[in-house]
């Protein structure tokens, strides 16, 4: 559930929730072919699998609790799962700020260094 007084702890139990999601190859092919193909149920997603209806639906399931589908009911009430990109926006801010982190920690070492060569120091 989000907070809004702390919402970096809601951003990162996202990433987390997102990064774990990903962790796992078959869960990314299911969301690769939902962004190639739209909307698709867990027997659709079967037949362009390597992998059971059965396996997919409980990946579905950890995908759906990370925010990344979203099960909707079509027609014939079928259930079809829909890619949602939200969740993978905050992962990849996230990145962004460890990598700005990270980008400014070596300049500074970069500089240090240089200015140890300078100075023969």
């Amino acid at each position: 559930m989000p907070r809004p007084d702390h919402p970096e702890t809601d951003a990162e139990s996202t990433a987390q929730a997102v990064f774990t999601a990903l962790a796992d190859p078959t869960r990314r092919g299911i969301l690769a072919e939902l962004a190639a193909h739209g909307p698709a149920t867990a027997t659709d997603l079967a037949d362009r699998l390597p992998i059971s209806r059965q396996a997919i639906a409980k990946h579905l399931g950890l995908l759906s609790d990370a925010g990344l589908v979203r099960a909707e009911t079509g027609e014939r009430r079928r259930i079809r799962f829909r890619l949602q990109t939200g969740p993978m926006a905050v992962a990849q801010s996230f990145l962004a700020a460890m990598a700005r982190d990270w980008d400014g920690r070596l300049t500074a070492l970069r500089d240090h260094l240089d200015d140890h060569r300078r100075t023969g120091t």
